[in-house]
């Protein structure tokens, strides 16, 4: 049994883009003769992982693979035919060499001139020296001997610094003109994949040929694109694919998954875990020890990550798929797919959170229309018709809200000051601490520009989890009254800014504590 000596073309047909690696699946219509025989098939990407190759035929067909397997062909580098003249390249080196020869010996003649003019004015100080000892004295012929010398040599240095300079030059160029002349007169080193397929046929006739495999250096991110147009949001969902397996997909089904087919699916191991009862002390019975800690508001969903990770899917495998067949080029560039979008509705707010950031930022909030999860992923973001930055989206499942802020307001100015007085007042000497932040709010607008704009103002107040520790809103002294305080310590209020406005927003509160607390 002999290999078919003219391989059978097997392009790529639909690709599953895991997060780090390919699935990659090929189709060929196969002629088959009774009897066994053995296929040649390709040529294929040498990356493709052997253990993963699985070949299967059509069913009505009655035929069985009985082997198959990937053969790499590895050509190494060898001279290409001669093309009858010489080439440019080749002239190129054979005009640079001509020119080094005349620099040479040009660099040679001013050599031996200014080893002449070195010798003739050792030999003029010798005669002047002499000439000064016999009593002769010409000052006027010596200075102009020593003059035309000095001119000389001066003159012939200048033109040897110059000349070196080319010859410098002239040396790099000729390197790259020869090493490209070297790349360009021989053929590249290949290294080429092919199937071996080996089938048994009952009878003769035609059968269809599905071959599977994995590869590695192909990779998906996800991408967003938010065109905000007054109340109308666009989100265009996006893959950005990067491939160089070595081939091109041209005309593929995409199908883009968060699958980790190379993770390990292990139990946690339970350590061990002690919990000791001790009687406190007179001292620590006296007192309360408290203490001020930052804790970020958060709702169950996936943890955030920076960067570019793994793909964030929450835990649950994502399956997308492209709408269209596509072609990525291997050429390990990251090139863009279209995947779905949507329009909708939107809902819009002025935020804006002192403490965090003096800033107002435009927050738009509309509902996952796309028919699928939307993974955590940069978004570019388009206001006005023009791109306005970058930021990023959430995971969020389908038909849940979603939150997308649009960046600050240039036309907006915040500045925010806090006081903070501290006191003992009553019997039981109580500690109270009191603090005043105030926050100014600007609005800068264009002539003509009516209408106002609200900004929800948003500021924050201790939360308490010891009775012996009392925070309390002064809402006598906040001035104007909050709108709304929620369980989590935010305060709210909307401000109205008419064009070219000013507000003021000031929030008072009172932090009380008995004397067995400390820390406070």
């Amino acid at each position: 049994m002999t290999t078919a000596s003219n391989p059978i073309a097997l392009p790529v047909t639909a690709v599953t883009c895991l997060e780090d690696r390919a699935h990659v699946e090929r189709s060929a219509a196969l002629d088959l003769e009774a009897g066994v025989q053995r296929l040649r098939l390709g040529p294929v990407s040498a990356l493709a992982v052997d253990r993963t190759l699985h070949a299967g035929l059509t069913a009505d067909f009655p035929a069985t693979v009985l082997d198959a397997r990937i053969v790499r062909t590895w050509t190494p580098r060898g001279p290409l035919p001669s093309a009858g003249e010489d080439s440019a390249l080749r002239l190129r080196v054979h005009e640079l060499e001509e020119e080094r020869r005349d620099l040479d010996l040009q660099r040679d003649r001013l050599h031996a001139r200014l080893d002449a003019l070195g010798h003739l004015a050792a030999d003029l100080l010798r005669d002047i020296s002499e000439g000064a000892g016999a009593g002769e004295t010409d000052p006027d012929r010596w200075a102009a001997e020593l003059d035309r010398v000095d001119g000389e040599r001066d003159t012939h240095a200048e033109r040897l610094h110059t000349l070196q300079a080319r010859f410098t030059a002239l040396e790099s160029e000729l390197g790259a003109t020869r090493r490209a002349m070297l790349l360009a007169g021989q053929e590249p080193a290949e290294l080429v994949g092919h199937i071996e397929l080996t089938v048994h046929a009952e009878t003769a006739g035609s059968a269809g040929l599905r071959l599977t495999h994995l590869s590695p250096c192909a990779m998906w991110r996800p991408a967003y694109r938010a065109v905000l147009d007054g109340d109308s949001l666009t989100l265009e969902t996006d893959a950005m694919v990067w491939q160089r397996t070595g081939e091109d997909w041209s005309g593929v089904r995409l199908t883009l998954s968060t699958a980790r087919s190379a993770r390990t699916t292990t139990p946690p191991r339970l350590g061990e875990d002690r919990l000791t009862l001790t009687d406190r002390s007179a001292a620590e019975r006296r007192t309360v020890d408290v203490e001020l800690r930052e804790e970020e508001i958060a709702d169950l969903g996936p943890t955030p990550v920076r960067g570019l990770p793994g793909v964030d899917d929450g835990g649950e495998t994502r399956v997308l798929s492209a709408p269209a067949p596509v072609s990525v080029p291997g050429d390990g560039r990251a090139h863009r797919v279209p995947l779905s979008a949507f329009t909708t509705g939107t809902g819009s707010e002025y935020a804006c959170s002192p403490e965090a950031a003096p800033l107002v930022t435009q927050v738009v909030r509309f509902d996952n229309l796309s028919g699928h999860a939307l993974l955590s992923g940069p978004v570019d973001l388009v206001r006005a018709g023009g791109f306005t930055g970058r930021g990023t989206l959430d995971m969020t499942a389908p038909g849940a809200p979603v939150e997308l802020a649009f960046g600050s307001r240039d036309d907006h100015a915040v500045t925010r000051h806090t006081e903070e007085t501290r006191d003992t007042a009553g019997f039981l000497q109580k500690t109270v601490v009191t603090r005043t932040v105030q926050v100014h709010l600007s609005r800068f607008s264009a002539p003509g520009e009516q209408g106002d704009r609200v900004v929800v103002l948003r500021e924050r107040i201790p939360v308490s989890e010891v009775s012996a520790v009392e925070v309390r809103l002064r809402r006598d002294a906040c001035s104007p009254a909050p709108d709304a305080v929620d369980s989590e310590g935010i305060v709210r209020w909307d401000v109205p800014l008419p064009p070219g406005g000013r507000r003021t927003v000031t929030l008072v509160y009172e932090l009380s504590a008995n004397s067995k607390v400390t820390g406070v």
